[in-house]
């Protein structure tokens, strides 16, 4: 489905700022009724524009006051399977996302810990004794900026 109107757009503009806006909060700023809203939200869904819905949590409000993004290179030997890896990988709880990649490395994840000790606790403990590990590559997030996305 590509056939968006601005009223489309208008509403996955403000979905994607807070999704857990009501249809009718959602059509009085869009300037249509409740119903109406709704039956957009819907039709979106339905066709797989919304994917889905999320809650943000706030990690360092959390305790969990360092993200990190490894690369990791597969080892050549004994070729561990990439589903046997992605198993092993997504089990682990920190592990917040895992991106299989073209380039250097193989994946890159994005993992939350409480402070950098509890990081190398991680390391060396889950991610280092993961199947077919090979080269890894550490890099501390300073800063992020949320970017809205394909439709500003």
């Amino acid at each position: 489905m590509t056939d968006l109107d601005d009223t489309d757009r208008a509403i996955l503009r403000i979905v994607v700022q807070d999704a857990i806006q009501s249809a009718a909060q959602v059509g009085r700023a869009v300037g249509i009724g409740q119903p109406a809203a709704w039956r957009r939200i819907k039709r979106l869904t339905d066709h797989g524009i919304i994917a889905g819905r999320r809650v943000m949590l706030d990690n360092a409000a959390l305790g969990f006051g360092v993200t990190v993004f490894l690369g990791i290179r597969l080892a050549a030997k004994g070729r561990t399977s990439l589903e046997d890896f992605e198993r092993a990988v997504t089990a682990i709880p920190e592990v917040q996302l895992v991106q299989h990649v073209l380039g250097q490395f193989d994946y890159r994840l994005r993992i939350t810990a409480r402070d950098i000790t509890d990081f190398e606790r991680i390391l060396r403990r889950r991610i280092m004794t993961l199947p077919g590990i090979g080269q890894v590559e550490a890099n501390v997030m300073l800063s992020e900026e949320r970017r809205p996305g394909p439709l500003g």
